[in-house]
This record gives structure tokens, C-alpha cells and sequence, in this order.
């Protein structure tokens, strides 16, 4: 009888009691919820950042203007600036849609700001490598003016591969929450929705 009494509370204490799985499944919960949490801290603070380098950007411009009465990559006289810096034509538009020449105005813009020390960067880079990268890896591509993505002409800020749930935070928060229309609006021609595609990043025109 001993020896079987032995063997049946050997079997019973081989296996995990309710309240042991409890306080385990209670763990996993508690470590998954802090890697949720955790993600949503960082996506948070990647949002802000990317919300921070717009506004510097528009800040820049106008501080630009303010210093030398005149647009970055439109300025023509460009000695009151720097005598290595190339010269816009003055006109009071900063030309070309993105950047992809030395000689666009739209490239011009960060050798500009960068030889005022507005913002960080060589000065000497004029070509499709002058553009400086945003939080999400993309290219702020060009500062310019056109009437692209709104249909109304004015100064813009370029930015692309802006994903898109973040490109609707951003157009919600800043805007109308409309892809097609207002001051935050995307650029791909032939697309109709009024909502970002959150499964696709975009290119998204930011009205200064």
C-alpha cells in the first residue's frame, strides 16, 4: 500500500499545477505587452522626429529668406552667400520639380542652406546626392515650387517613401486628412484615393 501511495503522488507532482500556469502565462503577457509597448514608444518617437525635421525645414527657409532677401537655390547673388556656391536665376521661384541635376534649383536649395550653416551637410554636393534622408530612410527630395499634388502653386517640400500610415497620421494631424487635396497631399498621378494606402509608401508634397 506504501509503495503505491508513493507512486500515485510521484504522478500528481509531475505536471505544472493551474496556478503555476497562471503565473507563467501572466510572464509571457507582461514580456509581450512590454515588446508592444516598446514598438509603439519607438514608432512614436521615429513620427515625432520626422514631424520635427519638416518643421526645421520650413523653419530654414524662412530664416533663409530672412538672411539674404532672397529663396535658397534662387538666390543669384551668390557672393553675399559664398563665392563657391552656384548662383539660381533670381526670379523668385525655385525651379525643377526634384532633384536630380547639379544645376537644379531644386538641388541648390540644400547646398544653400547648408553654406548659410542652416543645416547640416556638405555644401559642396549640388546633384541628386545633396538631398538629406528623412527618419524613415526616404529622400527629402526637393524644396520647390509648383502646383504639384494640390493643384495650387507654392513652395513645397518633397518627401518620398513616407509610409503610409504614417503619411495619414501626418496629413490628419496637419491637415485635412485628404491624400488628393490641402496642404499635405501625395504625389502619384492617376491614383484617385482620398486615403493613404498603408500597405505602400508614398511620396508626399508639404505645402511651406
Amino acid at each position: 500500500m506504501r509503495n503505491n501511495t508513493c507512486a500515485i503522488r510521484s504522478k500528481r507532482q509531475s505536471g505544472f499545477t493551474l496556478v503555476e500556469i497562471a503565473i507563467v502565462l501572466v510572464i509571457i503577457g507582461l514580456i509581450l505587452g512590454g515588446v508592444l509597448k516598446g514598438q509603439v514608444l519607438i514608432e512614436n518617437a521615429k513620427y515625432k522626429n520626422f514631424v520635427k525635421q519638416v518643421e526645421s525645414l520650413r523653419a530654414g527657409v524662412y530664416t533663409f529668406q530672412d538672411m539674404y532677401r532672397a529663396l535658397p537655390g534662387d538666390i543669384d547673388v551668390i557672393t553675399a552667400l559664398d563665392a563657391a556656391a552656384t548662383a539660381g536665376d533670381g526670379d523668385g521661384v525655385i525651379d525643377d520639380a526634384e532633384c536630380d541635376n547639379d544645376d537644379d534649383e531644386s538641388c541648390l536649395v540644400w547646398s544653400h542652406l547648408r553654406y548659410a550653416d542652416i543645416i547640416a551637410g556638405d555644401p559642396t554636393l549640388t546633384g541628386s546626392t545633396a538631398p538629406p534622408t528623412h527618419t524613415y530612410g526616404g529622400k527629402v527630395s526637393a524644396i520647390a515650387t509648383g502646383s504639384w499634388a494640390n493643384g495650387k502653386t507654392e513652395i513645397k517640400i518633397l518627401t518620398q517613401g513616407i509610409p503610409g500610415d504614417v503619411a495619414q497620421r501626418y496629413d490628419n494631424e496637419f491637415d485635412d486628412g485628404d491624400a488628393t487635396s490641402g496642404s499635405v497631399a501625395r504625389y502619384e498621378p492617376g491614383e484617385a484615393s482620398t486615403t493613404y494606402d498603408i500597405t505602400k509608401s508614398h511620396s508626399v508634397y508639404i505645402s511651406l
